[in-house]
């Protein structure tokens, strides 16, 4: 066995800032142009794909497995290059750039169609956006320049927002463009550390409940519960509208869905802020929950209730900004783990036995 060093490998973590796309038109001419680079990828690719169908017998059901099979990058990658120029207008960077996305959003529908999730229809374009590969930007200072073609740029520059002082001497990533924002990750290197406390956290309606060795805590996330049931309400109604006044009342209900997700977002962050600054350089443990599995397992009240917890954004939120406090998070199979003691591991057969009601420390959102 050969090791290049006896060193763990480096960590970081990306912070991914947004702010406004100031060169709009020069941005929608370059979309407009690497999208039709794009949809010819996929179009070239998708005429020398073979789709396989195979009937296959379990029990008494007879349902039938589809296998995809995708062209070979290696083997056709020339070829592809050279039909993409012929209809290039940009730099010729992005002819790489779009066969790359092709082939990921290709192996995506893949993924989803041989598991029944998606049609066999071509994949379509909806919204398309631009990740700049980082040949194809340039950062000077707090300003980045994308090359667009040879001598032609697009400039953006964050010496004058709110994260600038946020972000000061960390490395740009790959900035991902839109036709009104545009995305700067910004990569930290994260210090080499052992986290010696532990919090192991059960996910609940209406709680977090967790244990730290000591003591129960539970966190209560009634707010969060009550602010989704509410928009819930609110957007029953505009629906009701929205079939009625067709394009105004789809306006209003794209506005309420972006509000609903806003709020939901701006507690979720502050949330979880709130608990690594009380439990820093810690190792969370959290369970790995599958929304769809509970479904299938309770009748549709119970699904309504837990179809408005946002667990998911919680577990999402905590795990990347965990390093920026020292601490890390482990995922762990949710089996049991509500009838089991967190003292001495036994599993009871009664559901609840084991339910927190220590000390609450509830996050009030002020």
């Amino acid at each position: 066995m050969r090791l290049k060093s006896f060193q763990p490998e480096e960590e970081y973590v990306y912070l991914t800032y947004s702010m406004k796309n100031d060169e709009g038109e020069e941005s929608r001419v370059l979309l407009e142009n690497y999208s039709v680079l794009l949809q010819r990828a996929l179009d070239w690719l998708w005429e020398r794909i073979k789709v396989e169908r195979k009937e296959v017998k379990k029990g008494k059901k007879t349902f039938t497995k589809v296998k995809i099979t995708l062209p070979e990058k290696k083997g056709v990658y020339r070829t592809l290059r050279d039909e993409l120029e012929k209809i290039n207008n940009l730099a010729s960077h992005y002819a790489d750039k779009a066969i790359r996305d092709a082939y990921s959003v290709l192996k995506g529908w893949r993924r989803r169609a041989e598991k029944g999730r998606a049609s066999l229809r071509k994949p379509r374009l909806k919204r398309v956006y631009l990740r700049v590969k980082s040949t194809l930007r340039k950062v000077e200072g707090e300003t980045v320049r994308i090359t667009v073609k040879p001598h032609q740029y697009l400039t953006f520059s964050w010496s004058h927002t709110w994260f600038s002082p946020r972000v000061k001497g960390l490395e740009l990533g790959e900035p991902v463009i839109k036709e009104d924002k545009v995305h700067l990750p910004f990569r930290h290197k994260l210090p080499r550390f052992t986290p010696l406390d532990f919090l192991a956290v059960d996910s609940n309606l209406y709680t977090l409940d967790a244990y730290d060795g000591e003591k129960f805590v539970t966190f209560s996330l009634r707010e969060l519960y009550s602010l989704k049931f509410g928009m819930e309400l609110k957007r029953g109604r505009i629906k009701s509208f929205a079939s009625k006044h067709g394009r105004k009342g789809k306006v209003l209900m794209r506005k309420y869905s972006h509000r609903e997700r806003d709020r939901v977002l701006d507690y979720v962050h502050k949330f979880v802020n709130e608990l690594l600054e009380m439990y820093p350089v810690t190792t969370f443990a959290i369970e790995k929950l599958n929304k769809q599995s509970m479904f299938q397992d309770t009748d549709d009240r119970l699904s309504k209730k837990i179809s408005r917890t946002v667990w998911r954004s919680i577990h999402r939120a905590l795990k990347y900004k965990a390093p920026l406090y020292g601490s890390l998070v482990k995922e762990v199979n949710p089996h049991l783990t509500s009838k089991s003691c967190p003292r001495c591991g036994r599993v009871s057969r009664k559901v609840g036995l084991f339910v927190v009601r220590g000390v609450v420390s509830p996050w009030t959102g002020n």
